[in-house]
């Protein structure tokens, strides 16, 4: 018969073995938390503080309450060439061009004209070419409404062609007290509205515009067509065109040095030639100058007293005499008592 047999073992030994027998304990899941309760909000307009009151004076300057610093720079300008200078390059390039010829062919043929010629007779070929202009003038102060300057004009035209001797003699404007008045068929454009259109340089015209050099054309155009022989003749034009342009280039030699020393040459005679074209057009019409025309031409005056001082700078006084230079050994000269 089979026995028991009984085992002594620990309290604290049978304890541990029956923890390690039963499952694991689920873990308690916590209570959920409560969500506050918003409060009710209570406002009223009589809890609102009023501002406080500030001190009187001038209010301050504009800009400089709240307002920040602005560090920035505005520059206004044109982009490309004026709109009177579409070509400005290419006028530009012309104008270096011809200035380079006439300083090496025009300006020697010019002065050699003015000191080869005895003065009348550079003065009487200046006369003629003028008196073949007077029609030209005449004609165009007629259209323009002015009818005492047309007759005073066609006036001097016959006193020059007649007692004159053809206009070598300018005995209008000396006997007669009739001045010449330039006119043409460009200032009767402008007269009646006509822009100057595209300021232009070109080789041998020089400085002009697109209404300028059409009116010239009209004008040189004038004697030929309307009256014919001889005036139509190539001997005629080319005549005509030589003493024309030698006695221009003399009458505006001192212009043309006063530009050429400039900062910029080519501004300057273009804004002067412009400026001085619009002054033309506004005494024919009784309008006053502009101020920046007048500028312009306030220039050019600058320019011509800052070539003249130079020169009287230059120039020893009057009555004083030349300056001797020292010789280059004082011992060698010699000094001999005159016989």
């Amino acid at each position: 018969m089979p026995g028991l047999t009984l085992l002594a073992t620990s309290p604290a030994l049978l304890s541990a073995a029956l923890a390690l027998a039963e499952p694991p304990a689920a873990p308690e899941t916590p209570p959920p938390a409560t969500q506050p309760v918003p409060a009710p909000l209570e406002w009223d307009l009589a809890s609102v503080p009023a501002p406080a009151p500030q001190a009187e004076g001038p209010p301050p300057p504009e800009g400089e309450e709240g307002d920040e610093p602005v560090n920035e720079i505005v520059v206004e300008g044109e982009y490309g060439p004026p709109k009177a200078d579409p070509l400005e390059s290419i006028n530009e390039d012309s104008y270096r061009l011809t200035q380079a010829v006439d300083q090496a062919l025009v300006e020697p043929v010019a002065f050699a004209y003015r000191d080869g010629l005895p003065e009348p007779v550079r003065d009487g070929l200046g006369n003629v070419v003028r008196n073949l202009g007077e029609p030209s003038n005449a004609l165009n102060f007629l259209l323009q409404g002015k009818v005492g300057k047309a007759f005073k004009t066609l006036g001097r035209l016959a006193i020059n062609s007649t007692i004159g001797v053809g206009g070598l003699f300018d005995v209008a404007g000396k006997k007669a007290n009739l001045p010449y008045r330039r006119n043409g068929f460009a200032n009767t454009m402008g007269f009646y509205g006509v822009g100057p259109g595209p300021y232009l340089y070109l080789p041998v015209t020089g400085a002009t515009s697109v209404r300028d050099l059409l009116g010239s054309t009209l004008d040189q155009a004038l004697l030929p067509f309307a009256v014919g022989e001889p005036f139509n003749r190539t001997e005629f034009a080319a005549s005509y065109f030589v003493v024309n342009g030698l006695d221009q280039r003399l009458n505006f030699d001192e212009e043309i040095k006063d530009i050429r020393s400039a900062d910029d040459p080519y501004l300057v005679r273009r804004q002067t030639y412009l400026a001085q074209r619009r002054k033309d057009i506004a005494e024919l019409k009784g309008e006053p100058v502009s101020e920046e025309d007048a500028r312009w031409l306030e220039e050019l005056e600058l320019l011509k007293a800052a070539r003249d001082k130079a020169a009287s700078d230059a120039a020893p006084p009057a009555g004083d005499p030349a300056p001797v230079e020292a010789p280059v050994d004082p011992a060698a000269v010699a000094i001999t008592k005159p016989r």
